[in-house]
């Protein structure tokens, strides 16, 4: 009996060993003897000065780790030196403040004061009054006003016999080249004694039909004195109103002898 024939099988392969994976090394340039990308000569590792390489960034593998600044500080021979000028300064300015309140509480405290040599009288301003630089009328030597309503004009007059006289004649001057009134109307004609003097006081009051002008207020006084030519006191008030007519009697109470 024949047998059948054998059939040839594939030759197989040996059996290989399964190889470990390679674990990928970092680059590190620094392990590089001879080279820096810094500067030339050998680069300086971080293990070289203690440092664990795993705990760093990256940028300290390659330069290193950074190095804190040194710490400049002021000498100990001129702390005391500065300190002590830092004390005087801050004494200087405390001073310096203390003196700048004084002399407002002082300026507050004491009104200001117009002294008219020309006319021979001075008088005290209200608060929040200036004295003009010159007087906006002609034959008057001193002017002053709060600059937004009230003027008040002091200065010589001519030598008079009637004081009351006077004073009318020079308030009905003065309504009609200041005021230009509608309608005027005395609202006080009276003697008065001011610092001494004896004199007369006319007040007018001016209206107008239009609607744009307020009422007007004007007053002169006329001051006569044992000696020298009387004083003239005019002021104007742009509305009339009672702070307007209040601020001009301060001051009419206010004169007195330069």
């Amino acid at each position: 009996m024949d047998e059948p024939p054998h059939r040839m099988r594939p030759p197989q392969e040996p059996p290989q060993r399964p190889r470990r994976p390679r674990r990928a090394r970092p680059y590190d340039p620094v392990t590089r003897p001879g080279w820096s990308p810094v500067r030339p000569g050998t680069a300086r590792s971080p293990e070289a000065h203690g440092e664990p390489q795993e705990d760093l960034p990256p940028s300290a593998r390659l330069y290193g780790a950074p190095v804190a600044p040194p710490r400049h500080g002021i000498p100990r021979r001129l702390r005391r030196p500065l300190i002590g000028l830092l004390v005087l300064v801050i004494c200087a300015g405390a001073v310096t403040g203390v003196a700048v309140l004084a002399v407002r509480s002082l300026s507050s405290a004491e009104p200001a004061r117009v002294t008219d040599r020309v006319a021979g009288a001075g008088y005290r301003l209200p608060a929040g009054w200036n004295r003009a630089a010159s007087p906006p009328v002609t034959g008057f030597t001193s002017a002053a006003g709060d600059g937004r309503t009230v003027t008040v004009l002091v200065g010589p007059g001519e030598p008079v016999t009637d004081a009351r006289r006077s004073a009318t004649e020079l308030a009905d001057l003065y309504s009609k080249l200041l005021l230009h009134g509608d309608e005027v109307k005395v609202e006080e004609d009276e003697a008065v004694t001011v610092g001494g003097w004896t004199g007369h006081s006319r007040a007018l009051r001016a209206q107008y039909r239009d609607v744009v002008n307020l009422p007007a207020y004007l007053r002169v006084v006329v001051l006569t004195r044992p000696s020298g030519p009387p004083v003239v006191l005019l002021a104007v008030a742009r509305p009339d109103g009672p702070g307007p007519r209040a601020a001009i009697d301060a001051v009419v109470a206010g004169l007195g002898p330069a």
